[in-house]
């Protein structure tokens, strides 16, 4: 006896597999953004102002005055001045979470702590040079000045943290080795 076997039909998917919905078609209301060619022609007006976009697209940009170019490269240096002080929320947090414990982790916090602000501090005319220009120097020194106190004060969060963890010599315990024993002015002796 044979079977007589069924074809099963074919899954959805399968089916808009091989046949993709049809492209939509751009909503009449609604405009091209600014610097998009539009692809559709809503009325003859439009059409007039397509054609201007499309010679104003095909000339090419005129290049940015000295003055520009400076506003723009002080803005990048402001950009680049305030970097330090961004990431200073998670290193107070991760400070904060690493404990007041001598361990590894919290010592290698302290490290970074200490060590990304000097060589920040060390290399803070190499991060402006190629922003510092003979028209804008004065203005570049002010963001330098900026720089410099950002980094301050990720250093000062490195010092608060290792105070914290009891490292600073700050109490007067911490100095008896250099104390010199007091001399008493009188003795007691105890009465039989």
């Amino acid at each position: 006896m044979s079977e007589l076997i069924i074809p099963r039909p074919l899954p959805n998917w399968v089916s808009e597999l091989n046949k993709p919905p049809a492209v939509r078609t751009k909503n009449a209301g609604i405009v091209d953004p600014p610097g998009y060619p539009s692809s559709q022609v809503v009325s003859s007006g439009s059409k007039k102002r397509d054609a201007a976009k499309d010679t104003k697209a095909a000339q090419p940009r005129k290049a940015p005055t000295g003055e520009e170019m400076d506003k723009l490269k002080l803005k990048k240096a402001w950009e680049v001045a305030l970097g330090p002080i961004k990431g200073l929320p998670m290193t107070a947090i991760m400070m904060y979470m690493s404990g007041n414990s001598l361990q590894i982790f919290s010592i290698m916090m302290v490290f970074m702590a200490f060590k990304n602000p000097i060589i920040g501090i060390l290399a803070t005319n190499q991060a402006f040079e190629r922003f510092e220009t003979e028209t804008n120097r004065d203005k570049i020194f002010q963001v330098k000045a900026a720089y410099v106190l950002m980094q301050l004060v990720a250093l000062g969060l490195g010092i608060w943290k290792v105070n914290s963890m009891g490292l600073f010599p700050t109490t007067r315990s911490d100095w008896l080795a250099w104390e010199l024993q007091r001399e008493p002015l009188e003795f007691a002796v105890p009465a039989l």
